[in-house]
């Protein structure tokens, strides 16, 4: 195997299940605690400054720094060190194996290939003349859940541009879409089922507006973007009921809204509002629906943006497609986008393989992913204002 191979292997074999989920045996997740600790390792050894970033209790993101010649610029390579639940995995996923050119175990694709691949390129950068502005290795926590590590991570660091890894099948992302997930509660009364009457079946209210809502879904399709094609909702969870000879007085939906660039979560909440409004009630139910648990705008990086330039460059330097393209999922970067830092998604794998029964990675993306990274973070940062002072503000 390479080195990014044999670095990704170790990565695979620690069990970093994000705490949200469980993990073998159905306990919750253990969280990155032990990868953040190898990651520091990994930097130490090689001479590489690091910096602990405490962002909740036995979670730290990890940041490595190799200067540049130019200290008031900086970009940045971030990757999550979390993952999701290895239930329903048909392979083994914390005991990685190569066959047939590729690494399978929970992880391997999404995102420890990527973070593998750059923690080489940071090495590279750190022995090699040095880069033209200092280059931070952001390593993350909570990319799966509720995007902690990063939301963080740009309170406390300011850069020029960034490049965020997810399984992008060695394709420059420039859009992802954003999303915004709710739920709404229908309240009704409980009865003996034999005197139905008597109560008001918060199921039945549900049913409604589950129609409701499919049929408003249908209506996202003619919302487009040329990169991600069209906005999509999804009724996802419905929870109701407690026993078959009670009537249910409380039943629970949970939606999930896949947001284009421009639109607005808040916009969009409330055409859920108007639509929850249309629904015939049933007698003594009522309806409410909540704030949202998690809302992740768009990301729109613009083709002529610096970051994107630079992309380009590596991309062309290794034979790879130089075009950008869109994704329908969600990552780190449009933090970054928000904090007013340029940012692409790039790395090796495919969405397909990431959170499968069998995930992997093919070996060969790692190292051509880690020359790429590297050769992002070679190309120079264009002049003007500097943006900070260098080093990150860590509290």
């Amino acid at each position: 195997m390479t080195a990014v191979a044999d670095t990704l292997a170790v990565l695979v074999a620690i069990d970093s299940v994000n705490p949200a989920y469980p993990t073998l045996g159905g306990a919750p997740g253990p969280g990155e605690g032990a990868v953040a600790a190898w990651v520091e390792q990994f930097l130490g050894d090689r001479g590489i400054r690091t910096v602990i970033q405490p962002v909740l209790p036995g979670r730290s993101n990890v940041l490595g720094i190799v200067p540049g010649r130019d200290p008031a610029r900086r970009v940045v390579l971030e990757a999550h060190m979390d993952t999701v639940s290895p239930a329903g995995m048909t392979i083994a996923p914390f005991a990685p194996r190569v066959e047939a050119g590729r690494l399978h175990g929970r992880g391997a694709c999404d995102v420890k290939g990527g973070l593998a691949a750059m923690l080489h390129a940071l090495a590279d950068l750190a022995v090699g003349p040095p880069p033209p502005a200092e280059v931070v290795l952001a390593a993350v926590i909570d990319e799966e859940h509720a995007f902690r590590g990063v939301s963080r991570l740009v309170e406390h660091l300011r850069a020029d541009r960034a490049v965020v890894a997810e399984p992008t099948d060695l394709r420059i992302v420039t859009a992802t879409k954003g999303v915004l997930r709710f739920r709404i509660h229908v309240q009704g009364r409980a009865a003996h089922t034999s005197k139905p009457w008597l109560g008001a079946n918060a199921i039945s209210q549900a049913a409604r507006l589950v129609v409701a809502l499919d049929a408003f879904h249908a209506t996202l399709a003619a919302r487009s973007h040329p990169l991600l094609g069209s906005a999509t909702g999804t009724v996802s969870m419905i929870d109701g009921g407690v026993q078959i000879n009670i009537v249910p007085e409380a039943c629970m939906l949970a939606v999930d809204r896949r947001l284009l660039p421009g639109e607005a979560a808040d916009a969009a909440l409330d055409e859920y509002r108007g639509v929850v409004a249309t629904v015939e009630p049933v007698t003594g139910c009522r309806v409410v629906i909540d704030d949202p648990f998690l809302v992740d705008e768009a990301l729109d990086t613009g083709a002529d943006r610096p970051v994107v330039a630079a992309a380009r460059a590596a991309a062309e330097s290794l034979g790879l497609d130089t075009g950008i393209v869109g994704v329908p999922y969600g990552s780190d970067a449009s933090k970054f986008a928000r904090a007013g830092i340029d940012a692409i998604v790039f790395g090796p794998g495919s969405i397909d393989q990431a959170h499968a029964a069998d995930e992997f990675v093919a070996v060969e993306a790692l190292e051509t992913a880690r020359v790429f990274y590297r050769e992002w973070a070679r190309t120079p940062v264009s002049p003007g204002q500097p943006r900070q002072p260098p080093g990150p503000r860590v509290p």
